[in-house]
C-alpha cells in the first residue's frame, strides 16, 4: 500500500516537472511584465510570485482532472499577483512599470498571453466593458510615452 502511494507521488511529481521544464519560462517572463521589472536582470519579486503560483498549482495538481495546468498556474499567478499588487506600484525599470498594477495585468493577460476579454473579465470579477476600457488606454499610455528614436551621429 505504502508504495502504491510513493509511487503516485513520483510520478505526480515527474509529471509536474515536466510541466515546470516547459512553462516556466513563459510564466516567468509574464510575472516579470506583471511586477515592472526590467528584462535581463534578476527579478526578485516575479521569482517570488511565480514560484507561490507554481506551488498553487502543485497543491492542486491531483484535482486539475483535464484542466490546462498552465491557465492553473496563469490563474494562481494572477491571483497572487492581485494579492499583492501594492508591492509594485513603485517603478522598477521595466517596460510596463510606469503603468498600474490593474492595467498591467489586463495588459499583460490580455495582449502577452492571448487571454481572450470574456475570461480575462471573468478571472478579474470585472465587467468585459471595463477590461476593454484598461486595456485600450494602457496601450494608448504605452504608446504616449513611448522612448524617442536616439538621433543620427553628425557626419564628421
Amino acid at each position: 500500500m505504502r508504495e502504491r502511494r510513493w509511487a503516485r507521488e513520483r510520478c505526480r511529481a515527474r509529471e509536474f516537472e515536466c510541466f515546470v521544464a516547459g512553462a516556466a519560462g513563459r510564466l516567468l517572463h509574464a510575472a516579470a511584465l506583471l511586477t515592472g521589472e526590467p528584462d535581463g536582470r534578476p527579478a526578485p519579486a516575479a521569482e517570488e510570485l511565480l514560484i507561490c503560483a507554481l506551488s498553487r498549482t502543485y497543491a492542486a495538481w491531483d484535482r486539475l482532472r483535464g484542466e490546462d495546468p498552465y491557465d492553473r498556474a496563469r490563474r494562481e499567478l494572477t491571483a497572487g499577483f492581485t494579492r499583492t499588487a501594492r508591492r509594485h506600484r513603485r517603478p522598477r525599470g521595466g517596460l510596463l512599470d510606469r503603468l498600474p498594477p490593474r492595467e498591467r495585468l489586463v495588459l499583460v493577460l490580455r495582449l502577452h498571453e492571448d487571454v481572450a476579454e470574456e475570461q480575462t473579465a471573468a478571472q478579474l470579477g470585472l465587467p468585459a466593458e471595463r477590461v476593454h476600457a484598461l486595456c485600450r488606454h494602457a496601450v494608448s499610455e504605452m504608446r504616449s510615452r513611448r522612448p524617442e528614436p536616439a538621433p543620427a551621429p553628425a557626419p564628421p
